[in-house]
Formats: C-alpha cells, sequence, structure tokens
C-alpha cells in the first residue's frame, strides 16, 4: 500500500522528461525527491496528481489509480504558487476546501487553527497580494493541508523563506507525518532532504541515479569527511593516499577519504605536531554523494 510509480516514462517528441521511473513510497513516510532543474521532479509530481498523463507506465495510490475522484485525499504545494492576488485569504481558502468536499464551517475551523499557528491571524481578511512572498507561501501551504489529505506533495516547499519561516513550516511538516500523512517532497536544500526523509531518490535527466533509505545511501556511498581543525599546517596530508579531496579551512582542513582506514592515517600523521582542536569522521553529506553522481552542484 502506498504509492507506487512503475516503469513511468513521460516523453514529449523524442525527449523524455522522465525515463523509466520505479518508485514505491509506503503510507505514512517521509520521502525525498532530489535532482537538478531539468531532472524530472515537477513532471513526475504532475503525472502523480494526474494532470498529466504517463507515457508508459502506470501510478497507484493504495493500488487504484489517481483521478479527480481522489482529490480529497491529495494535497499539493506546486512550485510554481498560484493563488489568486485580489482574493482574500479566508475566501480563498474557503473556495479550495470546498473544492476538496469539505463544509464551509469546517473550512474556517481549520484556517483559524492554521493561521494561529503560523503567527499571521490578522491575515484571515487581506488580499493575497498585500502579503509578502513567504506569507503568501504560508496561505498556499494551508491550502494545500486544510483538507487533511492522505497524501501530501510538496514541491520546493523551503524556497523563498527565511529561516524563522522555513523552521515554523518544517514542523508543521513533520506534525502532519506523524499523524499518518505521506509526504513527498523536493528542495534545493539536501540538509532539509537528510533531515526530514528516511528515504529518497536522485533523478538526473528522467532517471534515477540513487535511491533508498538515507543510511543506506550513504553506507553504500563508502567515502566519509574528515574535519580537522589544528594549530599547525596540515598541507602535508594530501600527500597521503586516499585522500579523495582536501580543502584548507580557516582553522584546518576538510577531507574526502576512500575509507575509514585512511581517517586512521591521517590521525597518525598528524598526532604529537601540535596541538589538535578538532578530529571528526563524519558521513557523507547528500550533497557529496548528489555531485559525485551527478557530476555537478545541486543550485
Amino acid at each position: 500500500m502506498g504509492l507506487k510509480i512503475e516503469h513511468v516514462t513521460k516523453k514529449y517528441g523524442s525527449f523524455s522528461a522522465v525515463d523509466d521511473l520505479t518508485l514505491e513510497i509506503p503510507e505514512k513516510r517521509m520521502f525525498g525527491l532530489l535532482g537538478g532543474n531539468g531532472a524530472g521532479k515537477t513532471t513526475t509530481f504532475r503525472m502523480v496528481l494526474g494532470l498529466l498523463s504517463p507515457t508508459e507506465g502506470k501510478i497507484t495510490w493504495n493500488n487504484a489509480a489517481i483521478d479527480y475522484s481522489k482529490s480529497h485525499i491529495v494535497g499539493y504545494l506546486p512550485e510554481e504558487r498560484g493563488l489568486y492576488p485580489k482574493l482574500k485569504v479566508r475566501d480563498q481558502l474557503v473556495y479550495l476546501g470546498r473544492l476538496r468536499g469539505m463544509d464551509k464551517k469546517a473550512i474556517l475551523v481549520q484556517m483559524e487553527k492554521w493561521l494561529d499557528r503560523f503567527r499571521v491571524p490578522e491575515y484571515a481578511n487581506k488580499r493575497v497580494e498585500e502579503l509578502s512572498k513567504g506569507n503568501q507561501q504560508k496561505i498556499q501551504f494551508i491550502a494545500a493541508v486544510i483538507h487533511k489529505p492522505e497524501l501530501l506533495i510538496l514541491d520546493e516547499p523551503f524556497s523563498g523563506l527565511d529561516p524563522v519561516n522555513v523552521e515554523l513550516l518544517k514542523e508543521a511538516v513533520i506534525e502532519l507525518n506523524q499523524n499518518g500523512t505521506t509526504i513527498v517532497f523536493s528542495s534545493h536544500r539536501m540538509e532539509h532532504v537528510e533531515e526530514l526523509c528516511d528515504q529518497l531518490c536522485i533523478l538526473h535527466k528522467g532517471k534515477p541515479v540513487v535511491q533508498g533509505g538515507l543510511r543506506e545511501v550513504k553506507r553504500s556511498f563508502g567515502k566519509k569527511n574528515v574535519i580537522v581543525k589544528a594549530d599547525f599546517p596540515l598541507d602535508d596530508l594530501q600527500s597521503i593516499p586516499g585522500i579523495v579531496k582536501y580543502k584548507q579551512t580557516v582553522e584546518g582542513a576538510e577531507m574526502q577519504v576512500e575509507s575509514e582506514e585512511i581517517s586512521q592515517k591521517i590521525l597518525e600523521h598528524i598526532a604529537g605536531k601540535g596541538f589538535i582542536r578538532k578530529f571528526e569522521l563524519e558521513e557523507p553529506s547528500l550533497h557529496d554523494i548528489f555531485i559525485e553522481k551527478v557530476g555537478v552542484s545541486y543550485e
């Protein structure tokens, strides 16, 4: 049960925006979809929602096709925000909630709850165009969740938000997930995926290049990061075999190493040479893995 994407391809002429994608996202999970611009994330989301039809393959939620009759169980925050600028927030949310099958009274109860939670209760009677982009995004998020969907799709939900509002939105996403909502989201910020998701997929040119549980993905990558802060020069570390990348920092150096064993050689090399403030062996970051698999930085 959950969301199944089975051998899905979406072609525009000879161009494949999504190419033989298979994903299984169990119910109540938090799943991250990563990829550079044009990787196929938004196309995938639109096919899940039934806004686009796959050229090949099929998509199901709990073993049934997703169509308009299922709109009340799905929530969607599009990357291209789509609120009506002249409408008041209250009228906007009532209209969108009614489309999801809610009655007005239930919508207003949920609206007040969410506006209070996002610290903007006074915005109910403001027109959308009067709000900052960050606060418009909060309203768009409320519109996506007001009907308590079983499946919530968030396309770049944190883009354009200041750090305080990122935390507010993250807390809301975590709570929704803990209460049983299955959440699939894309983000340009890999640390958000690392923090929130237990499963992920990295898309590149429409194909999955990495997918699985976050821990397994990191473990299978093999390489590790070593951070050293010391009161003496570390340049000669670059001569140690097994150091894949070396970057000097203000307080020392950051390195990517082929294996944990190389970190011990680094430690042996610097022992006794002076005061070592920090020596840390870390799992690779998703950013490291992305650059290795896709060949470009994720911007």
